[in-house]
């Protein structure tokens, strides 16, 4: 049904027991049927806009001095530039470059491959979550960068640009859309988001399968409640330091 040119979908029901989380029942002229939503409506996505213009634009104004005084002991933590860019995905053939602050060594990339290559353990945990639970490719004062989520402060600036939201599915890379498969219809109707399910929902110990579905599960139920909830779990988890 998913895959019909259609914003919504009714299904008739037919007997016996039915379930669904990702839709919701209607009485259809008098039978049972089942709505499915294939994208957001217009009215919320236009909402969640003008939030994310508002409340990144008001953040970022707060933050300028914070993001200074990191920036200042990035320089002096290790050599390399102060920010981290990194292409991401942003739907269809689109993509956008994602800011954040350099938390790990310069030519990461290159220390990575060698380290997969030499070790079958880690090659086989990064190939499970897309991350090291104890990666020393992470400068001293970047550890405390992604324990607290402060590296992440500058993606304020890809919402209030528009490339992203503060609350939506990851930021998938495009070498990472293969793993993603069909799932990538339904991520990419809505923007990648600062924070979202997955991120409330267990973090580091998902597997890449387990965020995929979980971004799923967003696109297909998000709404302004919703949103909300993520929001304020959001903060909970920040002000424990339970970070990437």
């Amino acid at each position: 049904m998913r895959a019909l040119p259609f914003k919504q979908v009714y299904c008739v029901l037919g007997e016996g027991n039915v379930s669904a989380v990702d839709a919701t029942f209607h009485n259809l002229h008098g039978s049972l049927a089942l709505r499915v939503s294939v994208r957001p409506p217009t009215g919320y996505l236009r909402i969640r806009r003008a939030l994310d213009v508002l409340l990144s634009l008001l953040l970022l104004v707060m933050v300028a001095p914070l993001m200074l005084l990191i920036a200042v002991l990035i320089k002096l933590d290790s050599p390399g530039p102060v920010l981290f860019r990194q292409q991401r995905w942003a739907g269809g053939a689109a993509t956008f470059d994602l800011l954040k602050f350099r938390s790990m060594h310069i030519n990461a990339e290159e220390h990575l491959q060698r380290l997969l290559e030499s070790d079958p353990k880690l090659r086989e945990e990064y190939m499970t979550y897309h991350k090291l639970t104890v990666d020393p490719r992470i400068t001293p004062f970047g550890r405390f960068l992604r324990r607290t989520s402060l590296d992440e402060l500058p993606q304020l600036w890809n919402i209030l640009m528009g490339d992203m939201s503060l609350i939506g599915p990851r930021a998938y890379m495009p070498k990472e859309l293969p793993e993603v498969g069909a799932s990538a219809e339904v991520i990419g109707t809505v923007r990648p988001g600062l924070t979202g399910y997955w991120q409330v929902s267990g973090r580091h110990r998902t597997t890449f399968q387990e965020r995929v579905a979980m971004d799923v599960f967003y696109v297909r139920n998000c709404g302004l409640l919703f949103d909300f909830y993520i929001l304020c779990k959001t903060a909970v988890m920040v002000l424990k330091g339970d970070g990437s």
